[in-house]
C-alpha cells in the first residue's frame, strides 16, 4: 500500500507545511528534514530566526513526530485529548498554548463545520496542528506564501487570531443576508418554513459564539503577566486582536436578538393566522347549528311529527331555519365586534 494514499495533504510525519522566517525576509519553506534539522540545531540558530511548523493530527504520525521531536510541553498533549476546546490562550512553561476554534472551508452553517485548531508558541518555534482543513490558518499560510513580514511568532498568533476574525465576520454577512431574505419573505406574508430556517443559524451563531469567545481568566493572565520572550509590541498588537474579535462576538450576539425578535413575530403571526381560521370554521358552525339540530329533530322515525301532513309544512320549516340562522349570524358577529 502506497503510505502517500494515507498522509491526508500531509508527508509522511504530518506535516502539511512548514517556514522558516529570518529578520526582514519572508518565510522559506521547509520539508520535515529541515524542520528536524533546524529543531536540533534550534540553540544556534540566529537569534531572530524563528520557525512555523503546522501539522495534521488526521495523519497518526503527527503525533508520534512531535513527541519525539518537537520538544513540546505534556500540556499541549493534554489539550489534543481533553472534552473542553473552548478557545483560550495560556502559559504553560515558557510556552503559549493556543486552543482556537475555526470553522472548515466548506461551512455550511452546520453545527459540525466547527473544528480545532490547537498551537504551541515560544520565542523561536510556532507549531500548529488540526485534523479538518479550516479556513484561518490557511489564510495564514497564504499571507507566509505571497511573501508577508512576520518578526515573531506572536506575530502569526496574532495574524491568525486576526485572520478568524475576518472569517467571522464573513459569516455574519452571510448571516445577516439569510436573515434579510426571511424577513423579507415574512413581510410579504411567503413565510415556507422559514421559522425552521431561523432556528438553524440561531444554533450554530450560540455554538460559534460559545466556542469562538476566549476564556476571559486566561486572556487576562495572559496580558497581565505575558512570557519574558513577548516583546511588548506583541502584546498590545494582542490585546487589539482579541478587542476586535470582541466585536466580532458582540455583532453575533444581537443577531441572536435579532433573529429572536424575527421568531416571535413569525409565531404571532402563525398564531394570527390560526385564530382567523378557528374564526371562520367556529362562525360556520354557528350558522349550520340551527338546520342541524331542526333537520335531526324532524328526522326522527316517530309519530306527532309536526307540519308532516301541512301543504305549506317545507316552507315554514325553511322560514323557521332562516330565522334562526339570521339570529344566530347576528350574535355571533356582534360578539366578534364587541371583542
Amino acid at each position: 500500500m502506497v503510505l502517500d494514499n494515507l498522509s491526508y495533504g500531509s508527508d509522511h510525519s504530518g506535516l502539511i507545511c512548514g517556514y522558516v522566517f529570518e529578520q526582514g525576509a519572508p518565510g522559506q519553506s521547509l520539508n520535515t528534514k529541515e524542520a528536524l534539522a533546524w529543531l536540533s540545531n534550534r540553540e544556534n540558530a540566529r537569534k531572530d530566526a524563528f520557525v512555523w511548523l503546522h501539522f495534521n493530527l488526521s495523519n497518526v504520525a503527527a503525533e508520534k513526530w512531535l513527541h519525539e521531536h518537537a520538544d513540546l510541553p505534556e500540556e499541549f498533549f493534554e489539550t489534543l485529548h481533553e472534552g473542553s476546546r473552548s478557545t483560550r490562550i495560556e502559559h504553560a512553561d515558557l510556552n503559549l498554548i493556543a486552543v482556537v476554534n475555526d470553522v472548515l472551508h466548506d461551512f455550511a452553517f452546520e453545527a459540525s463545520d466547527i473544528a480545532t485548531l490547537w498551537l504551541s508558541v515560544t520565542s523561536n518555534v510556532m507549531i500548529s496542528a488540526r485534523r479538518k482543513p479550516l479556513q484561518s490558518v490557511d489564510r495564514l499560510r497564504n499571507a507566509v506564501n505571497h511573501g508577508e513580514l512576520f518578526q515573531s511568532p506572536t506575530e502569526l498568533l496574532t495574524h491568525l487570531l486576526r485572520d478568524q476574525a475576518d472569517v467571522l465576520i464573513g459569516i455574519v454577512r452571510n448571516v445577516i443576508k439569510k436573515i434579510d431574505d426571511i424577513e423579507d419573505h415574512l413581510l410579504a406574508d411567503r413565510l415556507n418554513h422559514k421559522r425552521a430556517n431561523l432556528g438553524e443559524l440561531r444554533r450554530v451563531l450560540v455554538r460559534l459564539q460559545r466556542l469562538l469567545a476566549p476564556e476571559p481568566a486566561a486572556l487576562f493572565r495572559l496580558l497581565q503577566r505575558p512570557p519574558v520572550w513577548v516583546a511588548e509590541r506583541d502584546v498590545q498588537e494582542l490585546r487589539q486582536s482579541t478587542e476586535e474579535f470582541a466585536v466580532v462576538l458582540s455583532d453575533m450576539a444581537s443577531l441572536q436578538e435579532r433573529i429572536k425578535l424575527l421568531q416571535e413575530e413569525i409565531a404571532a403571526s402563525v398564531n394570527e393566522q390560526n385564530n382567523r381560521s378557528l374564526y371562520v370554521l367556529t362562525i360556520v358552525t354557528v350558522l349550520a347549528l340551527p338546520i342541524n339540530i331542526i333537520a335531526g329533530l324532524l328526522g326522527m322515525n316517530v309519530g306527532g311529527i309536526p307540519l308532516a301532513q301541512h301543504e305549506y309544512g317545507f316552507w315554514i320549516i325553511v322560514a323557521i331555519v332562516a330565522t334562526f340562522t339570521v339570529i344566530a349570524g347576528r350574535l355571533a358577529f356582534r360578539k366578534n365586534d364587541g371583542d
